[in-house]
């Protein structure tokens, strides 16, 4: 055991591939960075924050469009055992500003782009002190080529292992980072993740990875730096576009890619015609994850894309990870998998175990801590007197152990008191080929409380009519139970969501309970 750990200490992105290999490929612009370029930018970079007086345990902001200098200042607080937040460029610049304060930051880096955003949100970030300008330079703010061509590509000694820290995407209240302890270790020495991107999904030196989402998210960016990690070719989207990203598939010979339920909605629904001319026969490992997946959805993606859809279960809080593959899949059609070296319960609001079948909430047994920085009572909350811990997730284990996913416990709509789940309604809605996008929730009514109802996003060329409402509403009862459907169809441009695919639910809410009271 102490010979594998000696062995797996040495893999560092500048070390596990050779300096002229691809580790970025934009595919907008055509940029790439080899590892030689990847491992000498972040050396130079760590060099210049530990120069202007940043230790381990300090922190860094990423405010960052998709691009190919992203990757590079990640790796430079990865190596000298910094914490660092990609923060989302579409907050607004109080949300920026918010995120930038609490998480600490010293030194933020950002692009000509996002500059503005940028201003506001260190104006109220008092400890930020190093402001990094890529491609440029302006008042207040230092250009990063010249900043760290100024400083060496040695290596600082020594060299620590950092951390991530995320903030949860605030949908349903205010974002909250998630904080796992540092530990000093060397650098190189993989993660968790690292290890498991290696043994479930096969990550190695002839990985080339599509990145179709944005890298201020936890999976797309920590699934990027664990492909690198092992050697690997990271191919990045600026913006996911379904169309674009089966040619990026078809072009970079793509082996491995992630994406989210709504990315392979946007795919189906492209002209049948331009998916079957499509060429993805490269495709070993297609992942899924971030909300469950419509199981009509998901056959057809394997119809189309053969045996290599997998599909996994976890959070930025790293309490626990639950998995399956495609062939375990079809034999268990909508779970999630079984859990990966930690323990799944199911409990009532009581604390009591739930037997299987039963929907309750779910806890994670057996795996590291965390916290919510700077909130000791969500903190408190997330774990119950055994040590077990929760993201709030609501479902089911069946009688061979496996995880089916119903909701949130924040999405919950209680009607006349009865549970209804709206993601169970939106699976159903969303395969109607006249729907785009759809989001159900639960809006006030004088007798039960609260009653169905459906907003949905419709397709191209489809108009948005009362007959329209009317066939959505009885699509949605020929398949499931009628108390569960909705009582009202709304129609919206577009819905409230995250590039990662997460849906701001709780801005929709605010829409049909301004004034009223709701459990939001």
């Amino acid at each position: 055991m102490q010979e594998m750990h000696e062995m797996e200490t040495s893999f560092q992105p500048g070390r596990v591939a050779p300096p002229e290999r691809p580790a970025v490929v934009m595919t907008g612009s055509g940029a790439v960075v080899t590892y030689g370029e990847l491992e000498d930018r972040s050396r130079r970079l760590a060099r210049l924050l530990a120069a202007r007086g940043l230790a381990p345990g300090d922190h860094i902001a990423v405010l960052l469009e998709n691009q190919a200098r992203y990757l590079e200042v990640c790796w430079a607080a990865q190596r000298s055992g910094l914490f660092f937040t990609p923060i989302n460029w579409h907050l607004t610049p109080a949300e920026a500003a918010y995120i930038a304060g609490d998480c600490g930051a010293r030194a933020l880096v950002t692009s000509p782009s996002l500059l503005d955003l940028a201003r506001r949100a260190t104006a109220q970030a008092p400890l930020v002190t190093i402001r990094l300008l890529i491609g440029d330079s302006a008042e207040g703010w230092q250009c990063y080529e010249e900043a760290i061509a100024a400083h060496p590509p040695e290596p600082l000694r020594p060299e620590l292992e950092g951390d991530w820290m995320f903030y949860s995407s605030g949908t349903t209240g205010r974002p909250k980072g998630i904080v796992h302890p540092l530990r000093r270790r060397p650098f190189g020495t993989p993660s968790g993740l690292d290890q498991l991107l290696r043994s479930l999904y096969g990550m190695g030196p002839d990985t080339v990875y599509l990145c179709p989402a944005p890298l201020y998210h936890a999976a797309p960016l920590g699934w990027s730096m664990g492909v690198q990690r092992w050697g690997g070719t990271v191919v990045v989207m600026e913006s996911f576009d379904a169309a674009a990203a089966l040619a990026a598939i078809a072009r970079h010979r793509v082996t491995h890619a992630q994406f989210v339920p709504t990315m392979f909605v946007r795919m189906l629904k492209l002209p049948e015609d331009q998916r079957a001319a499509s060429d993805h026969s490269s495709l070993r490992v297609v992942v899924h994850a971030a909300a469950p997946c419509p199981v009509d959805v998901k056959h057809r993606m394997l119809e189309w894309w053969g045996p290599v859809v997998y599909e996994y279960y976890a959070g930025s809080e790293g309490n626990g990870f639950v998995a399956i593959g495609p062939e375990e899949w079809l034999a268990h059609p909508g779970s999630v998998g079984r859990p990966q070296d930690t323990a799944v319960h199911i409990l009532d609001p009581a604390g009591e175990q739930l037997p299987p079948g039963e929907p309750g909430t779910i806890w994670f047994e057996g795996q590291g801590t965390f916290e919510y920085h700077n909130d000791p009572v969500k903190t408190a909350e997330a774990f119950n007197t055994k040590g077990w811990s929760t993201l709030g997730d609501i479902g089911y284990l069946d009688e061979e152990g496996y995880l089916f996913l119903t909701d949130r416990v924040a999405h919950t709509i209680i009607s006349g008191g009865v549970n209804i789940y709206p993601q169970e309604v939106e699976d159903v809605l969303v395969v109607h080929p006249a729907v785009l996008d759809v989001a159900v929730l639960g809006v006030p009514h004088e007798e039960f409380g609260e009653e169905v109802k459906a907003v949905v996003q419709v397709a191209p060329g489809v108009t948005a009519t009362s007959e329209l409402a009317s066939e959505l509403i009885a699509y949605c009862r020929e398949r499931i139970a009628a108390f569960k459907c909705p009582r009202s169809v709304d129609f919206t441009d577009a819905l409230p969501r995250l590039p990662s695919g997460k849906l701001r639910k709780a801005l929709l809410r605010e829409r049909y309970w301004a004034g009223r009271r709701s459990r939001i």
